[in-house]
């Protein structure tokens, strides 16, 4: 990873200038759910000047440290140095990770969803236990959240629920959770304190926008003119006032012909168009919902990440090969080295390609 890509303040002051630029418009406020959307943008980025600003005068320490440790040899000043390596190295791991939610719909808020899979009452536990650890998740990083479905099991549980979870880049680091979860413990519901194996599955989709704003360029447009052929007044037929306008990229044509102006008549057919397309949008957000959602099977092998309780305890990623021991830690929301892990799979993916 180069390094000055990781601390282009310039870029990001830029950004943030004109963030600051929109939210002083007081128009702006005319549309709450754009103007938090813009609030945590910027919110998020001057974190990440912060944070590079400090690791660059942890950098800068550290130099004075080494030049230090070669005119005189000194333990205490070697374990300085060596504690502000460590903290260095977990800080540009964090810088990378900002540059790497660099996707299309990264920086949008996002739906998750959680359903168990067979099991009855053990799996409906297990769903309960993951929306726990994605509401810690969300508290502990600046995340807020909104329950906006959720169904109980009969006797303990969930049988689903659905979140909103909002904050800058919700999207880019909650889809690497999507997939199928699986849980082996000793179960609270046997009385024979057995150990039994719950799976649930995770969906994450974006939160497009509300309004959908469709652009038709003039370039994009074939217009014909004719003469109408209904009735309209007695001026209808014998003027070229009917129109046919047939937008090129998607080739969706629409005539209007009802009017006697040809004026009018256009008009209305380029409202039936931008109908037209923001129905063919619509159309695409759903199929691109579609597609992020998972298809996984609820059941043992499809698994993208297994948790541990008995006989030892482990949490381990399937995909990137990342675990930890410590399994409370994670189920009580400490999930970012897992994200990071399959965020940084990615990028080493695409370098290959």
């Amino acid at each position: 990873m180069n390094l000055g890509g990781l601390f282009d303040l310039n870029q990001k002051e830029t950004q943030i200038l004109n963030l600051e630029t929109k939210l002083s418009d007081p128009t702006i406020w005319d549309d709450i759910d754009s103007a938090n959307k813009v609030n945590a943008e910027l919110a998020f980025l001057k974190k990440s000047v912060s944070s590079i600003n400090s690791t660059k005068d942890k950098i800068n320490n550290a130099k004075d440290i080494a030049e230090l440790l070669e005119l005189e040899f000194d333990n205490e000043l070697l374990d300085n140095l060596t504690e502000e390596i460590r903290e260095i190295s977990k800080e540009i791991d964090d810088l990378e990770i900002n540059i790497l939610l660099n996707g299309e719909y990264d920086k949008l808020n996002c739906y998750l969803e959680i359903h168990p899979g067979a099991g009855g009452t053990e799996s409906c536990d297990w769903a309960s236990m993951l929306l726990r650890m994605y509401q810690k998740f969300c508290d502990k990083n600046d995340f807020t959240y909104e329950i906006i479905d959720e169904q109980k099991g009969e006797e303990a549980g969930i049988k689903s629920v659905t979140l909103l979870i909002k904050g800058a880049f919700a999207f880019g680091y909650l889809k690497c959770e999507q997939g199928v979860h699986r849980l082996v413990r000793i179960s609270p519901f046997d009385s024979n304190a057995r150990r039994h194996t719950s799976f649930a599955s995770i969906s994450i989709t974006p939160e497009f926008d509300n309004t959908i704003n469709i652009e038709i360029n003039e370039e994009d447009l074939k217009i014909d003119v004719y003469r109408s052929s209904g009735a309209g007044g007695q001026h209808v037929n014998t003027t070229d006032s009917a129109v046919r306008i047939t937008h090129l990229p998607s080739k969706i044509v629409v005539t209007c012909q009802n009017e006697r102006s040809q004026i009018k008549n256009k008009e209305r057919a380029l409202k039936m168009l931008q109908n037209k397309l923001y129905a063919l949008e619509l159309e695409k957000q759903k199929q691109t919902i579609d597609s992020m959602k998972s298809n996984e099977n609820i059941n043992f092998g499809s698994q993208i990440r297994n948790y541990v309780l008995e006989p030892y305890t482990l949490a381990k990623d399937a995909r990137s090969g990342y675990e930890t021991a410590q399994v409370q830690k994670v189920l009580d929301g400490d999930i970012l080295e897992f994200i990071y892990s399959i965020l940084k799979m990615g990028e080493k993916n695409e370098a290959k390609n």
